[in-house]
């Protein structure tokens, strides 16, 4: 029997509609894992650009190494979940120097999200689903209140969110395919004639590889006064910009 006019009109709006859909809304397979991959052995180096303030503030300095970041070790974390111990080495910018280690940090995949935790901070990278514009409280775990002392209260309620999911990526190395940046933070906070406060963070994640680039930034100027008659400014930044890996 065929189908009334009526009938056959819903029909077709309905599979518009369920098309519509799904065109907005594609199925999301990939994971946190997907961009980090962990497996002792597993490295990656960087060209690294750290930012310094010199001459009480009065101006910047940029210092460069290559950094290998080495997954050395399985272990378990504080919490008894299956975790990665990364060392990462340093050495100068030609690579001829011995490499030296600098730093640990862990890094605990739980399958829905990627904790890393360096300088005993607790930091979200990662979440599911990968896709452009969810977003997550990266810095939850951070005590970032200044009441109980904290170094870190620039950290708080920062709001992580996924951009340009899918798109390729320029880094040293080269274009790295299908990646996806984590847009952590961009504020700046008050005006020259006052104290200015700029915090700048993202990270890009090549799939299959891990972070291939990150930026990181925090000032705080103070305009000239008797003590700094020049102005002043503390903080740090850092770039990592990937040039090779396994």
């Amino acid at each position: 029997m065929k189908p009334k006019p009526g009938h056959a009109s819903l029909i077709f709006f309905a599979v518009m509609i369920f098309s519509g859909c799904k065109k907005q809304n594609p199925l999301i397979t990939d994971t946190p894992a997907d961009y980090y991959p962990l497996q002792i052995g597993k490295y990656i180096t960087y060209r690294m650009d750290s930012v310094k303030f010199i001459n009480v503030g009065s101006q910047d300095t940029v210092i460069s190494y290559l950094a290998k970041d080495v997954v050395e070790d399985s272990i378990t974390d504080n919490l008894g979940r299956p975790s990665y111990r990364v060392i990462r080495y340093l050495s100068d910018t030609t690579g001829t120097r011995p490499w030296m280690p600098t730093i640990a940090y862990l890094v605990t995949p739980t399958g829905h999200s990627i904790e890393v935790v360096e300088n005993n901070l607790r930091f979200i990278k990662l979440v599911t689903p990968v896709q452009d514009y969810v977003s997550w409280k990266g810095n939850v775990y951070i005590d970032t209140n200044p009441d109980d002392s904290s170094q870190v209260p620039y950290l708080d309620d920062w709001n992580y969110s996924y951009a340009n999911t899918g798109l390729s990526y320029d880094v040293l190395e080269g274009t790295i395919p299908v990646t996806t940046t984590v847009n952590e933070a961009n504020e700046t906070n008050g005006n020259v004639n006052s104290i200015l406060v700029t915090t700048f963070s993202m990270a890009v994640y090549g799939k299959g590889l891990g972070l291939i680039y990150k930026k990181f930034l925090y000032s705080e100027y103070q305009p000239p006064s008797i003590d700094f008659p020049a102005g002043a400014t503390i903080g740090y930044g850092l770039t990592l910009n990937m040039v090779d890996h396994n």
